[in-house]
């Protein structure tokens, strides 16, 4: 079973052999890193980032760009940039820039400490771009970057920006940074972004603002430094006809003020949005359009709208955040324990005279064959509902509700197996009802908050055992003390994993296309932090290699950042052991170094009773 990996895998991963590999390389499997790095003593859930996959997809952007400007004799140029929101972690940010040298690939900033990230990694002469609400210390910070000599635009949110930049204009002088205008399209996205785009958006400049900036840069000699307008119409945009749509109004508005005495502008970046399919099933898609329909509509919708408008064909930029970021990483978390509904006849305590209706249920038990599977199911499902009422009405005992539950489960069983190899829709709704719990070693508000906060679904499969079929219905449970800490069952996207004896074997399973947002969205529920990471790259002979680990926070670590004073805290718990009298003197100075071992590991978990990991 290759759970959909040719629908989202983009063939960064494949299956062989029954496992899930890297396609890089000598193809190593991902377990095998995975062994490798728990032979480290690393337990935990781990993420892993493959710098190759960041490479392979921006070079499949800029590939589909410029095969469409030859083919279409386009004479602009195409350029993106990364947008730091989607993943500002070090060991994706510098090893970006390391894969993309030599191209027009820079960087996007919102924030001031996000400028400060691109000020220092962004490649030579690559645009450095910033968005987002700006005060003048934001701004100063985009002139020191001009006087560095970088490429840098500050696309402007409303009319105060632009009289900020005009005041600081005056104080720190030339060399000054480009200018862009942002602005507010009636067009939008669809979907459960689509609210970041469109006339009600939060950002960007109205028709009569527009006007407006114009004015005011001419009337300040600054017209020749506005160079750019931006749109955004929304994150993971589904479908391809609210793109063009935006397109041609931006397309035109670019003209209009090109032909309003706008001179230098001579670039158009459409922003976000270019959307990843996240989908592990064939009849459920995330998007209805390939990354080779989005950039021929690009450009061959903006080279109609400059040629009709007799206006020069402008530089394109795209800001492909979750396009570039997603696939690059994989988080791999360890099954700690399975809560199985499975019952067996041992858990049986028939008595030697029983309520009718469980005699009944033994009988429909042993009688039951693919011809009556599905009467005699119904008539177990019949007697439960009967039985249960009987027990809460106190007519039956626990033991009597205890040989219900059994009998039931294993007349389901039996009915699943006798009617497997048939198309019935009923049969998902029974193995909702017996789902298996896998526990596992990570926390869902940390490692995929888009999960909980908006029901994105990410693929998730096992490393292994991809050669043998899974016989069981999944839900997943993390370690957080919280009841939304679950990806529940699903019979209209149903996960199937393993039935596996975690005593004797280790079980993992990996969640793929996690290295969008998730990582900067994560929050420290029941203070779970950032896994341990590790940068997987390949040596000249295709093997792979372990680089850049950086371990999950200790305890302590974790407890100051909430800025708890942590000495204060080791003295206190040093002295409540020294001052307990449950504990022989002789005996103390172990408990301290015991304690001291605990505060020197990460929050995950390294074993459940009965398990290996």
């Amino acid at each position: 079973m290759d759970y959909g990996i040719k629908i989202w895998g983009n063939y960064d991963y494949l299956v062989e052999d029954g496992k899930v590999v890297i396609n890089e390389g000598n193809r190593p499997a991902l377990i095998d890193i995975v062994k490798d790095v728990r032979e480290q003593g690393f337990k935990g859930p781990v993420l892993f980032r493959f710098p190759h996959i960041m490479k392979k997809h921006v070079n499949a952007l800029f590939n589909k760009f410029n095969k469409y400007i030859k083919e279409y004799d386009y004479s602009g140029k195409f350029h993106s940039v990364f947008p730091l929101k989607v993943n500002q972690y070090p060991n994706f940010v510098t090893y970006l820039m390391k894969q993309t040298k030599g191209k027009r690939y820079g960087l996007e900033a919102g924030s001031k400490p996000e400028l400060i990230i691109a000020m220092s990694y962004v490649n030579e002469g690559t645009p450095i771009i910033v968005n987002g609400f700006k005060d003048k210390e934001m701004i100063s910070l985009g002139f020191i970057s001009a006087k560095m000599g970088q490429n840098i635009t500050l696309t402007i949110e409303g009319l105060n920006e632009l009289e900020t930049i005009l005041e600081v204009a005056k104080e720190m002088g030339k060399p000054y940074p480009n200018i862009g205008l942002r602005i507010k399209l009636h067009s939008s996205g669809i979907g459960i972004w689509a609210k970041s785009g469109g006339i009600n958006s939060k950002f960007g400049l109205t028709s009569v603002e527009l006007v407006e900036a114009l004015k005011l840069l001419k009337d300040y000699k600054m017209i020749d430094y506005l160079t750019m307008i931006h749109f955004h119409i929304g994150s993971q945009i589904s479908e391809i006809s609210p793109v063009k749509k935006a397109l041609r109004e931006a397309g035109n508005i670019y003209a209009e003020l090109c032909k309003m005495g706008a001179k230098s502008l001579r670039r158009i970046d459409i922003g976000g949005g270019l959307a990843v399919e996240y989908s592990q099933h064939k009849l459920q898609h995330s998007i209805n359009y390939t990354l080779d329909e989005y950039a021929s509509d690009v450009v061959f919708l903006l080279k109609m709208i400059a040629n009709n408008k007799n206006v020069p064909e402008p530089d394109i930029f795209v800001e492909a955040g979750r396009f570039v970021a997603a696939s690059h990483a994989v988080l791999v978390v360890p099954v700690l324990e399975l809560f199985s509904q499975e019952y067996n006849e041992h858990k049986l305590c028939l008595k030697k005279v029983n309520p009718p209706l469980i005699e009944e249920l033994y009988e429909l038990y042993n009688t039951i064959n693919e011809k009556n599977a599905i009467e005699y199911l119904h008539d177990s499902l019949d007697h439960m509902e009967s039985l249960l009422t009987l027990f809460d009405l106190g007519y039956i005992d626990l033991i009597d509700r205890n040989n219900t539950e059994v009998l039931v489960h294993l007349i389901i069983r039996k009915a699943i197996n006798f009617l497997k190899n048939k198309n019935l829709s009923e049969l998902r709704d029974i193995q909702d009802m017996i789902q298996e719990r896998y526990l596992l070693n990570f926390s869902i508000f940390q490692s995929l908050p888009d999960y909980w906060g908006l029901g994105q679904t990410f693929p998730v499969m096992p490393l292994d055992k991809l050669d043998i079929t899974p016989t069981r219905s999944a839900s997943l449970w993390d370690i957080t003390c919280d009841s939304d800490g679950e990806i529940a069952f699903d019979s209209t996207k149903p996960l199937f994993l393993h039935d596996v004896d975690l005593k004797k074997e280790d079980y993992f399973l990996g969640f793929f296309l996690v290295g969008a947002y998730q990582e900067t969205l994560g929050m420290d529920h029941n203070l779970f932090t950032h896994p341990t990471e590790f940068v997987v790259t390949f040596d000249e002979e295709g093997n792979y290699v372990l680089d850049d680990v950086i371990e999950a926070q200790n305890i302590l670590d974790i407890l100051d950042d909430l800025d708890y004073d942590v000495k204060d805290i080791e003295r206190r718990l040093k002295q409540r052991i020294e001052d307990s009298k449950l504990i022989p003197d002789d005996e103390k100075k172990d408990v301290i170094g015991s304690l001291y071992l605990v505060l020197s590991e990460n929050s995950y978990l390294k074993t459940v009773a009965g398990s290996r990991n």
